[in-house]
């Protein structure tokens, strides 16, 4: 399906008090000026989104704003579906991508707080196959050069894209064609996904480079490994029922309330694009980047870190927890790693930014976290300013036009106090 034509974006804003989470209740609300935003400058997010609608450069998005624990500023604009008309709002389900490795992150260091294993540890102690890894120096895909390990891939690895697993359709060949070669989209179980990557060779030396990757796949099949459960239903237990995440899991709950996916046609409108994420029957959930999840899901998540692992006197991590998961890990690494969004900052599953002017793209503070998802999806938490931001479309290709930024900046300009 094609459209070159939109009508004028629908922006649809609901009091604050409005939030509401699945199990029916209420994120806690407050106007701007209670906690030191503009609610005139706050106005400058609906003006850019709006506008970028009705450019017809996204088909729509939902946000939120939240700072000391309350909801401060959220809305939706555009269509979850724009030939149907359909508007969008709060309640409707989006693909997160990778936006899903927090939650896995998250459910591996619940298993950490039981003492289930330590992150100097080899994941080899649970996936043996995984003692034979190899790493690339050249060669062909027929005839890889490869050189034995210098130190075992440790979780620690995993949990910073330290490892020197990668994500192969990013790579040169040889490794574009060894990671298609190892079918790790057509595992059957996450067990099968890690005897697929064992075949792979690593890119670089565990802890020598920074490479994101299938690293946060590896680390959800650790947490079925341990616990002898499927992944979701330990999220199910340990995060989603406490949270009241009940609209979250690998697959959508309500596909009606399901946004479609969309892409510029190069025309001046928008075109439907399959959903790229979708897990296909009979495959393995992806721990990188399978969830699907709300707006009002998400941000009792968000909110849970910024509190240090805690909401509604319901604790998910310790606060210690918390603080190593988004302290910077790769302050090591030389060179550090370092794109638009991938700043030399990482901690678990998140990016971290350092108090370093000038290495950030968007307004913000040192000691901020968070991670985005391919289908344009973003979250940022900043506990030095007490919020976190949320930013849902379903866009391709990735950060089109840097939304992200010009998101970001729209939200930081209101801040008075």
């Amino acid at each position: 399906m094609k459209t070159t034509c939109l009508v004028a974006a629908l922006l649809i804003l609901l009091p604050a008090d409005a939030l509401r989470a699945s199990d029916g209740g209420l994120l806690p609300a407050a106007s701007p000026a209670a906690v030191g935003f503009s609610a005139v400058r706050l106005k400058r997010v609906d003006d850019f989104l709006q506008r970028a609608i009705a450019a017809h450069d996204y088909a729509g998005a939902t946000w939120l704003v939240a700072r000391d624990g309350q909801v401060v500023h959220h809305g939706a604009v555009g269509w979850s579906d724009v030939a149907a008309q359909i508007p969008m709002t709060e309640d409707k389900i989006f693909a997160i991508a990778s936006m899903t490795k927090l939650v896995t992150v998250v459910s591996a260091l619940t298993l950490l707080e039981e003492g289930r294993f330590d992150l100097e540890q080899p994941i080899a102690d649970f996936f043996p196959e995984l003692a034979g890894l190899k790493v690339a120096t050249g060669g062909t895909a027929d005839a890889p050069q490869l050189v034995p390990l210098a130190r075992p891939v440790t979780i620690r690895h995993l949990l910073t894209h330290t490892s020197g697993f990668y994500y192969g359709f990013f790579e040169p060949e040889p490794m574009r064609t060894l990671y298609a070669r190892a079918g790790l989209e057509d595992s059957t179980s996450l067990a099968d996904y890690v005897k697929r990557a064992s075949r792979l060779p690593l890119k670089f030396q565990p802890g020598d480079a920074f490479d994101y990757g299938i690293s946060i796949d590896l680390i959800g099949a650790l947490v079925e490994k341990i616990t002898g459960r499927a992944l979701e239903e330990v999220m199910r237990e340990r995060i989603f029922e406490p949270l009241g995440m009940k609209d979250t899991g690998f697959t959508p709950v309500d596909p009606a309330r399901q946004a479609k996916y969309y892409a510029r046609d190069g025309k001046g409108g928008l075109e439907e694009r399959p959903r790229m994420v979708d897990r296909r029957p009979g495959t393995a959930v992806s721990p990188g980047g399978g969830l699907f999840s709300t707006l009002p899901d998400y941000a009792r998540f968000a909110q849970m870190l910024l509190n240090g692992g805690e909401l509604g006197g319901v604790r998910i991590l310790g606060r210690k927890t918390v603080e190593m998961m988004t302290s910077n890990q790769v302050e090591y690494l030389n060179p550090r790693p370092k794109d638009r969004w991938v700043p030399p900052g990482f901690g678990f599953g998140v990016r971290v930014r350092r108090d370093a002017p000038g290495e950030f793209v968007s307004l913000g503070s040192p000691g901020q976290y968070g991670w985005d998802g391919i289908t344009t999806t973003y979250v940022s938490i900043d506990p030095r300013e007490r919020m976190f931001v949320l930013l849902l479309m379903q866009h391709f290709p990735y950060d089109e036009g840097n939304v992200f930024e010009k998101f970001a900046n729209t939200v930081y300009q209101a801040l008075e106090k």
